[in-house]
């Protein structure tokens, strides 16, 4: 995360900065050998530093920029916090057809969903303080520093010794040269969390993943005439088809400009506009926007670490890890976004817990042993855990595919939520959960039942049995329990059942 400048300087960010980055802090001076350095103050490096410090590891932990990571910073809190108030638009919006109406219409007050944000940020940043993490008996380390040896680390001119250490340095947003980009200017998602202050008039959102789709839609619903551009022939590109589909009518819904399958060519300065001018079916095109927002992906934290010196080796994805999450210096693990190919705050955490294990107890503990599931937070939601149907064909598994639609389910039309479905992959002939998809307006609170199903080892079948209450929006999982255990009333089976209950009359 870089250090950018900080806007506004009012009591909610001097409250967060307190926290995630005191002015006024004065690095320790190394003790000896630590047990466990961890270098980076984000997701995982917070959970292996509280971890290891709370079984009794001398523990030191560095931070280049802010404590608390993406996650605290620019990522999950910030951004949820104003989907938040998107969602709230969006179902003011709808609230004609439940028969509330709302004759001035909805008015978004933007300075106050940001301030709001800031709010949310500074309240959550006491967790991740510098100061909490000092009392937990941890030496907290700020400022920028790099490996001078294997088991060596300098920063301020002083070396840090230890025993083992762990990578957590996290990732930042990727950029990709497109002709023209870089002397416009662009907005990314550190830049809208630390100094974005006045909404975007007109909006272009260069990449339809996660990130770009969430946003498109929030500032779409805040008043922003929003763009939203990708390579892909769909948004949201590597997830379920079907998923994508329901979630790219939803964009459209709110009168996003969907521009999919296209080839940015270039990026011109016209006056006060940036215009975006790109092919699609074999067209020229142009949009004019105030402001571009550049979500395509992430890059690791690598550069600055010298980890020549450490013997790690890395490549353009990250640190190279094995799959207990040791680098190629079997005393320095790695953990998070600068290493792990899935990228989000439960899956550092559940790692960071791997590395305390293998790295200070001799642990074997292995990533790939995870289920993990994660989340698309756009209106609806999108939610998905183990296997899509193209990853059991790659892994030469035959599948059998079961799905309800929210439409059937007695909640969804009550809510008038019907765009959404649960659909459950199993192993084909049995009930062995592979993976599944979930949309939503809550999806990511419904994955979690299959998650566990999956990590119990429980089948579909023992689903049918689960009692969901009436009328809920989970029945759907139940009602797709009951398609697989439908499916085993074959032709001999109803003749069996046929003729006893013939002979019991």
């Amino acid at each position: 995360m870089s250090n950018i400048q900080i806007s506004p300087l009012d009591a909610y960010n001097e409250e967060w900065l307190s926290h995630a980055r005191p002015s006024d802090w004065q690095n320790p001076t190394p003790d000896g050998r630590y047990n466990l350095l961890v270098i980076g103050g984000g997701s995982a490096g917070l959970v292996c530093a509280a971890g290891a410090a709370g079984v009794g590891a001398k523990v030191a932990l560095v931070e280049k920029a802010y404590l608390g990571g993406d996650c605290l910073n620019v990522g999950c809190v910030p951004s949820k916090t104003i989907l938040r108030t998107a969602k709230a638009v969006g179902d003011i919006r709808r609230a004609a057809r439940f028969g509330v109406h709302v004759p001035a219409g909805v008015t978004v007050d933007f300075t106050a969903v940001m301030e709001r944000m800031r709010k949310v940020r500074a309240d959550i940043s006491h967790h991740d303080s510098a100061y909490r993490f000092r009392d937990a008996g941890i030496d907290v380390f700020l400022g920028d520093g790099q490996f001078t040896g294997p088991d060596a680390f300098a920063i301020d001119g002083k070396t840090i010794r230890f025993k083992k250490a762990v990578i957590a340095t996290g990732s930042r947003p990727a950029f990709i040269p497109i002709p023209g980009l870089a002397a416009a200017g662009y907005l990314t998602n550190e830049s809208i969390f630390f100094q974005l202050t006045e909404l975007p008039p007109r909006l272009a959102v260069i990449g339809a993943g996660p990130i770009g789709a969430e946003l498109a839609q929030a500032f779409r619903r805040f008043g922003s005439q929003v763009t939203l551009f990708d390579v892909l022939p769909q948004v949201l590109g590597r997830e379920d088809e079907e998923a994508a589909d329901v979630v790219g009518w939803a964009l459209s819904e709110d009168g996003i400009a969907l521009r999919l399958g296209v080839e940015i060519q270039e990026i011109v300065t016209r006056g006060e506009d940036k215009v975006v001018r790109f092919v699609q079916d074999g067209e020229e095109r142009e949009t004019a926007v105030t402001h571009i927002l550049l979500a395509v992906g992430r890059a690791p934290n690598v550069e600055g670490l010298n980890l020549e010196a450490a013997h790690v080796a890395y490549h353009k994805k990250g640190v190279q890890i094995n799959d207990n999450l040791q680098t190629t210096n079997p005393n320095i693990f790695a953990a998070g976004d600068v290493a792990l190919k899935y990228q989000f705050t439960h899956t550092a955490d559940a790692a960071a817990r791997i590395v305390v294990q293998n790295a200070l107890f001799l642990g074997r503990k292995k990533f790939s042993a995870l289920t993990i599931p994660w989340v698309t937070y756009t209106d609806p939601e999108v939610a998905h855990v183990g296997l899509y149907p193209r990853d059991a064909a790659d892994h030469g598994l035959a599948i059998d595919t079961y799905t309800t639609y929210l439409k059937d389910t007695d909640r969804g039309r009550a809510d008038g939520e019907t765009e959404g479905f649960v659909k459950v992959h199993v192993k084909k002939g049995t009930d062995t959960i592979l993976g599944a998809t979930i949309v939503a307006p809550h999806a990511g609170e419904m994955i979690s039942e299959i998650t566990l199903a999956m990590v119990a080892g429980t089948g579909l079948g023992k689903l049918t049995q689960v009692i969901h209450p009436y009328p809920t929006q989970a029945e759907a999982i139940r009602k797709t329990a009951d398609a697989w255990n439908r499916t085993r009333l074959t032709p001999a089976v109803a003749g069996l059942f046929d003729r006893w209950l013939s002979w019991t009359r």
